[in-house]
């Protein structure tokens, strides 16, 4: 998922090993299940345009920027993750968020890294112009399914190194919540019911666990997830938008170039997935430099 301008060639990851293998598995499995147990509301041919307009999209950034291979894993990711979020009633809007999503991965780019996720943002676009939505009620309430979107996400963030990051935003978001229902005095119920999302738990697992779109490092990310969560509980509650963690993600991503300088780590490699530290001092911070290295999208 990370590009040197579209010309390096990769380590290339150990096909068993490489993590997003794994995210592959378990979104398609939380697909099939949305779609033969909970009935979601999305038609067979928006699955099949939204992946195949995601794969069209990486082939053509592929060859436009002269990347040495053709690589359908990460667009792969994107375009379920998009399926098992995103509604609309019109294909050529699944097509469009397809796009953007795979397409910002080749053009909005600072320091050889993704500036935003690929899904957050074209979710993000999508709800801004009214062009779809999120139904956090297809997911209904059912516990166990809830523990099994965060034990495939659990396999997932501890195959990529960045379990911190997302244990942290759960951390910080729900412990948040329930600070203030009990500053307020509001019954647990409130802060309860706010959390029981599989979208909650999709996002945290799949999406703000990027490693191409987080921090080098665990000191880093941390903070990272810190400033996600309070952006997200102060969109949520005080302007009174739903799917807070999406705006919350979208708003604090140009803040990582900054992290990265702050606290710096060695850049994340599929092929050899780490937590992002680096023995090697800076001068201007006392701490690790980054260890840059170049990836295939």
């Amino acid at each position: 998922m990370g590009q040197d301008n579209g010309t390096s060639q990769p380590s290339k990851p150990t096909f068993c090993r490489d993590p997003r293998l794994f995210q592959i598995a378990s979104l398609l499995s939380l697909l099939f299940y949305g779609l033969f147990f909970l009935h979601f509301d999305i038609p067979t041919w928006q699955i099949v345009i939204t992946l195949g307009t995601a794969q069209l999209t990486q082939y053509a950034g592929t060859r436009h920027f002269h990347l040495p291979s053709f690589d359908p894993k990460s667009a792969l990711i994107s375009s379920l993750s998009l399926c098992l979020l995103l509604r609309t009633n019109d294909f050529a809007i699944a097509a469009l968020a397809a796009i953007i999503a795979i397409g910002s991965k080749f053009i909005l780019r600072w320091n050889d890294k993704h500036v935003f996720n690929p899904t957050n943002l074209a979710l993000v676009v999508m709800l801004s112009f009214g062009l779809g939505w999120i139904s956090p009620g297809q997911w209904g309430q059912v516990a166990w399914f809830g523990f099994l979107i965060a034990c495939l996400g659990s396999l997932v963030v501890t195959r990529a190194a960045r379990a911190d990051v997302t244990l942290a935003f759960l951390t910080f978001f729900v412990g948040l919540l329930f600070a203030r229902a009990l500053w307020l005095g509001d019954p647990l119920a409130i802060p309860l019911h706010q959390i029981e999302s599989g979208a909650l738990l999709l996002f945290s697992f799949f999406m703000i666990s990027d490693p191409k779109t987080t921090p080098d490092s665990r000191t880093g990310r941390i903070v990272f997830a810190l400033f996600v969560a309070l952006t997200a509980l102060y969109v949520q509650l005080h302007f009174f938008k739903p799917n807070g963690p999406l705006w919350g993600l979208i708003a604090c991503s140009p803040l990582v170039p900054l992290l990265d300088r702050m606290f710096p780590g060695t850049r994340y490699d599929w092929a050899k997935p780490t937590t992002g530290n680096s023995p090697v001092m800076n001068p201007l911070f006392g701490s690790p430099i980054p260890v840059l290295t170049k990836e295939v999208i």
